[in-house]
């Protein structure tokens, strides 16, 4: 096996399970019926629910690869006036109510709610204009945010790369979790469309382009650790390849991105 099949073997294993994607979107489903039942009051109830994030983009990871894996569940509500707060203390008492033996936290600016299987992160918003609602920034102060732009922009980048864009994303956050999350899940992913891959043509070229351009210049220590070790593996890796020396090519490989 070469680095690059190995690597490709090991993006192909970071994709949900059909198993996982039913249970996932049954829990899903299970949580809109019981969001629609609780909030009835008419004129104060809710305009709308969505998914977004990761799961929405193919970018999430198995929970045996990041334990982390969570479904962002967006909860728009009809009724604004109030401060970010108010909704997370609805959201945390419809969750006790409707899954009471499920561990559920807040996590400004979302209320978190742990099933067996998968964590939902349920985040209270109001509707603005188009595809462009507010939410949380803290718990007095709101913020804009369009839920599913990077989508978009996620899926242009991943056709005009070889489609290489998308495992290439979960294979560096499966290091990036393994390494302790080195960086936020989100703005990693933006990092990562943003970069050149010109002359790169397989899963290996891909990945490493991504380490070569990361920079240890984090505010704590341990992650610009982190991020050397990756980049020195990376170099290894290249020497084991030039000295024609593929086995060894490959065990290192493996301690960047591990069975």
């Amino acid at each position: 096996m070469t680095v690059n099949s190995y690597l490709t073997s090991r993006a192909s294993a970071a994709v949900l399970s059909a198993d996982e994607k039913t249970s996932i979107n049954t829990s899903v489903s299970t949580l809109g019926s019981r969001l629609n039942g609780y909030f009835t009051k008419t004129g104060d109830g809710l305009s709308s629910h969505f998914k977004f994030g990761s799961f929405t983009r193919g970018t999430i990871l198995p929970r045996k690869m990041d334990v982390h894996s969570d479904i962002d569940y967006m909860v728009v509500f009809e009724k604004g006036g109030f401060k970010p707060q108010t909704y997370l203390d609805r959201l945390r008492t419809f969750a006790e109510s409707r899954y009471s033996t499920s561990e559920l936290y807040q996590s400004s600016p979302t209320v978190v709610l742990q099933l067996n299987h998968i964590k939902f992160e349920l985040v209270p918003a109001l509707f603005s204009w188009g595809t462009t609602y507010q939410i949380a920034n803290g718990p007095n102060d709101w913020q804009y945010t369009n839920p599913n732009d990077f989508n978009g922009s996620l899926e242009q980048a991943n056709g005009a790369n070889l489609y290489m864009i998308k495992p290439t994303i979960r294979l560096v956050k499966y290091w990036n979790a393994r390494a302790g999350y080195v960086f936020d899940s989100f703005l990693l992913e933006k990092w990562i469309i943003s970069l050149n891959y010109l002359w790169c043509t397989t899963q290996r070229d891909y990945l490493f382009q991504v380490f070569d351009m990361m920079t240890p210049n984090q505010a704590t220590q341990w992650r610009n650790d982190r991020i050397n070790r990756a980049k020195e593996i990376v170099k290894n890796v290249r020497n084991y390849e030039a000295e024609n020396m593929p086995i060894t090519a490959e065990g290192e490989v493996k301690k960047l991105i591990p069975e």
